[in-house]
């Protein structure tokens, strides 16, 4: 295992600056995961610590070493791609021990290691299977063996299973967390998809732009978000955002009712998630709208409420169905102790 610190690390391609300053320390064992937007240099990030991409300025350390100008074979890393790249003439077993002896490792030790890594991955019956007799899933838990042989000092995953469909999505989310706490190794992980991110990381690094927008436990991004960025990209429903004023330790929603703030300095936007939110007859709580749309998922319900002018639709989740339809009017009520504000810089506004 090693640590691994990013200081004042910045990419250029040409005259366009695609990683703007990162500055990231990842302790040993810990699982960090980068999402963000389409664009905002997660993968390329990644690319650059695992050696694939030049860092233009900045040092990039792996445990007390400078690592920024090593070749990826000099960095003891291993890189787990969103294709599997497999041999398919080769069995599994063949796959996961190339690396072994193309570094002329012994067919014994070979065998050993490739044995330990197909047990990890509970690969011990497809061992002497071809890749075309995999599923999906199957593949990349190959490919993910093909690096745990080597024993480098951390993984890197860039969106490793973009390509599985939802339900072998969910059981590699179980053998990726089950591996990291087998290995316990320090791993990178990449992903557009926040249910991923939630449920897999240690910490989540939140990229927009080429720069980092908060950085922080699952639990600390979606409570406590420190920007409108962070507030809106974690959580599916994502959180509600509603114009506001606030003066004399009160809020007031612009076509709505208000309530008590407690902000040190004015904010402009209104914070709630959907779960947040009770269904309240007409003229209650602090806006009133029309049911606009419903999505029933099951444990839960989405109500998709039109509340009109400068607030316009508003999601509120209900805990499995609703009696409700379109065209009803209602009134929604807040949870005081689970408001976010944001001044006009988009910051997040901290209570006194």
């Amino acid at each position: 295992m090693a640590s691994i610190e990013l200081k004042g690390v910045e990419k250029w391609f040409g005259e366009v600056q695609v990683i703007k300053g990162v500055d990231l320390a990842i302790e040993e064992g810990e699982f960090v995961i980068f999402v963000g937007p389409s664009g905002c240099g997660k993968s390329t990030l990644l690319r650059m610590i695992a050696g694939l991409e030049g860092t233009s300025r900045g040092q990039i350390m792996v445990g007390d070493r400078d690592a920024t100008a090593e070749p990826p074979s000099k960095r003891g890393l291993a890189m787990v791609f969103q294709s599997y790249a497999l041999y398919p003439h080769m069995s599994v077993a063949e796959n996961m021990g190339f690396s072994l002896k193309a570094a002329g490792v012994k067919p014994a030790e070979r065998e050993r290691q490739v044995a330990e890594a197909a047990r990890a991955l509970r690969l011990e019956e497809y061992l002497d299977r071809r890749p075309r007799d995999l599923s999906g899933g199957q593949r990349q838990r190959v490919a993910i063996g093909r690096s745990i042989v080597r024993e480098p000092t951390a993984f890197l995953f860039d969106e490793p299973l973009s390509n599985l469909d939802a339900s072998l999505r969910v059981e590699m989310r179980y053998e990726i967390a089950k591996l990291h706490q087998t290995l316990k190794s320090t791993m990178i992980y990449v992903t557009h998809d926040q249910i991923e991110a939630m449920t897999l990381a240690d910490r989540i690094v939140v990229l927009s732009a080429g720069q980092i927008a908060q950085v922080g436990t699952p639990k600390e991004l979606y409570e406590h978000p420190a920007n409108l960025f962070v507030a809106q990209f974690i959580g599916s429903p994502k959180m509600n955002v509603l114009p506001c004023r606030t003066a004399r330790g009160e809020w007031q929603l612009e076509g709505g009712r208000g309530g008590v703030f407690s902000g040190a300095t004015e904010a402009v936007t209104l914070g709630i998630r959907p779960e947040h939110i009770e269904m309240l007859p007409e003229g209650q709580g602090a806006c009133d709208g029309t049911v606009d749309l419903l999505e029933y998922l099951g444990a839960d319900t989405n109500v998709i409420v039109d509340c009109g002018g400068t607030l316009g639709k508003v999601t509120v989740r209900v805990i499995g169905g609703t009696t409700l339809v379109p065209g009803d009017r209602v009134g929604l009520g807040f949870d005081a102790s689970q408001l976010h504000f944001f001044d006009a810089q988009e910051q997040s506004v901290r209570s006194i």
